[in-house]
């Protein structure tokens, strides 16, 4: 399992405590979600907890990966319940102020193989509910195949097509989230990433900032 990552820089934050912020950074495949996180892990100061996704701990955990219907919903249920346990464990951690995810817990709402009540029925929890888990949403749109789609990732099953369709079934999905930023595409994937740290700075509270 990648290990949670904790931010490089040191800050003059002297709390010992914080209400920790939840954000997640979702959209579909190919999106460049890992490798912001990757950035802001090293650019963010102690205090920001980067969580890995929950789908890789799964799936390259072992977990199979069938294309049934019985398959995907037991991976998604599955997903969901990783996800959720390490918001939990980084949310009863006193010194975090801002959990960034790899996902939350509303995108497998896109990968559902049924009808999105049935989701929410499966889970015993409702859309409204899981919305309000988190303080923000960064969506990062994904590319198409001529502006920088690539499926190098060994866990990326998806086509560009398949992806840009997954990309909307997320942005669906958490419509009406009160703290949403939309990241579009860009030709350079640097502007992409700059205006994506941008969003995350703008969050950060005063203390860490």
């Amino acid at each position: 399992m990648p290990p949670i990552q904790f931010g490089h820089r040191t800050c003059s934050c002297a709390a010992p405590t914080h209400r920790p912020l939840l954000i997640a950074l979702t959209g579909g495949p190919g999106g460049g979600k890992t490798a912001v996180l990757e950035i802001a892990e090293r650019i963010f100061c102690k205090h920001v907890a980067v969580l890995p996704e929950a789908a890789g701990i799964v799936f390259t955990g072992g977990f199979p990966r069938h294309e049934t219907m019985h398959g995907r919903k037991a991976a998604q249920r599955a997903i969901y319940h990783v996800q959720l346990e390490l918001e939990h464990l980084m949310r009863d951690e006193d010194e975090v102020a801002v959990v960034l995810c790899d996902r939350g817990t509303v995108d497998g709402m896109a990968y559902w193989p049924e009808e999105a009540g049935s989701y929410w029925d499966e889970l015993k929890t409702t859309r409204e509910a899981e919305l309000a888990r988190y303080d923000a949403v960064i969506h990062l749109e994904t590319p198409d195949e001529e502006h920088g789609y690539n499926r190098e990732n060994a866990l990326r099953i998806e086509t560009a097509l398949t992806a840009r369709a997954i990309d909307l079934r997320i942005a669906q999905a958490w419509e009406g989230h009160p703290h949403r930023v939309r990241i579009s595409s860009s030709e350079r994937f640097l502007d992409k990433a700059q205006a994506s740290i941008a969003a995350i700075g703008a969050l950060m509270p005063k203390c860490c900032a």
